[in-house]
């Protein structure tokens, strides 16, 4: 089954005007939130891990986003196990490293607020394989697990800190290439800088550009996964250099026409990939939410046009809505680290 995030990558960079747009279901809060992770019931109960990879099947077989990023716990179930994505477009991924601005299952606070330090549960022969012993591929050649990552870096403005965070980053591209695994980079705003930024967009984006100068093809991220930061940040970033795929991040879960309208509007000023998590997990019915988001993101439709229909979808489900339509068409502010 051919996927569609190798087509789309390839069209864009083929042409960069063409329509395709990206998305991914961020389903990997399993790795920052504890018991919270799966998110809670309409009665206000959490969710059981066995719900949230129920959702995960469901959001699969309807086949509207292009990347399903998971745990490698949740990964082996679904794709070593049960093979969900063997005949599915959908690109199964694995967030790759858990850097301490992500450990959230604290409930005070206490690790977000100090500055990002490098860290790594993730094996790559484990999202691979399964195993550190049995790395075999299967009889048709295929590989069992996955060949793509998440990895995250957050930069404070500090050379200590951002020498151990870069470093660890060096040493995460050498393995990736050498055992043929592919990424995207993740790079957060600084969530605790030992030293001010005033101006957080020119910092994410300068960083980005040098960070990935001394870097050759193999071991280049296949897309960039940033905060949107407005027009003019984008803008900068994306005709700095065309063979940059650049992709945003939902960030905090917001109303849905702030899902709909950050995509719109990100693609406007050069945006190809969008990776929700939060928005996509708190929707009050997640099938619907994407089949909008979906439209939004290939220009079919309109973010206050969507917004409406997804509440008539809403309706026809007899699913009474967490926000009234005139409040769920507002635009708020998202916080654009993973702790927001």
């Amino acid at each position: 089954m051919q996927k569609t995030l190798d087509q789309k990558l390839q069209r864009i960079l083929t042409d960069s005007s063409c329509k395709d747009f990206i998305l991914a279901d961020a389903k990997d809060p399993d790795m920052a939130y504890g018991l919270a992770a799966p998110g809670r019931n309409r009665d206000g109960s959490f969710k059981t891990l066995q719900q949230f990879h129920q959702q995960i099947r469901e959001i699969v077989k309807q086949g509207l986003v292009d990347i399903m990023l998971m745990s490698v716990r949740t990964s082996e179930v679904l794709t070593i196990q049960e093979r969900l994505f063997d005949d599915s477009a959908i690109t199964p991924a694995i967030r790759a490293n858990d850097t301490t601005d992500i450990w959230l299952a604290n409930c005070e606070g206490v690790y977000g607020a100090q500055p990002s330090r490098p860290f790594r549960t993730a094996m790559l022969e484990h999202a691979m394989f399964g195993s550190l012993e049995d790395m075999e591929l299967r009889e048709d050649g295929s590989l069992p697990g996955v060949d793509l990552g998440l990895y995250s870096v957050t930069l404070n403005n500090d050379v200590e800190a951002d020498h151990r965070t870069l470093e660890a980053y060096a040493n995460f591209r050498e393995e990736a290439e050498l055992r043929g695994f592919r990424h995207f980079l993740e790079v957060f705003s600084p969530n605790a800088p030992i030293h001010p930024v005033q101006d957080v967009p020119r910092f994410v984006n300068n960083h980005i550009v040098r960070m990935l100068a001394g870097v050759a093809g193999k071991g280049r991220p296949i897309f960039l996964k940033i905060p949107y930061y407005g027009p003019k940040a984008m803008e900068e970033l994306t005709r700095y250099d065309s063979s940059l795929v650049v992709g945003i991040l939902g960030g905090s879960a917001g109303t849905t026409f702030d899902a709909f309208h950050t995509i719109w509007e990100s693609k406007k000023y050069g945006a190809r990939v969008a990776l929700y998590g939060r928005k996509i997990n708190t929707a009050d019915h997640q099938l619907s939410f994407i089949k909008h988001l979906r439209t939004v993101a290939d220009g079919d439709a309109m973010p206050a046009d969507a917004v409406k229909a997804y509440h008539a979808d809403l309706q026809k489900l007899g699913i009474e809505p967490s926000r009234s339509l005139e409040d769920d068409l507002q635009l708020t502010i998202c916080h654009t680290q993973y702790g927001g």
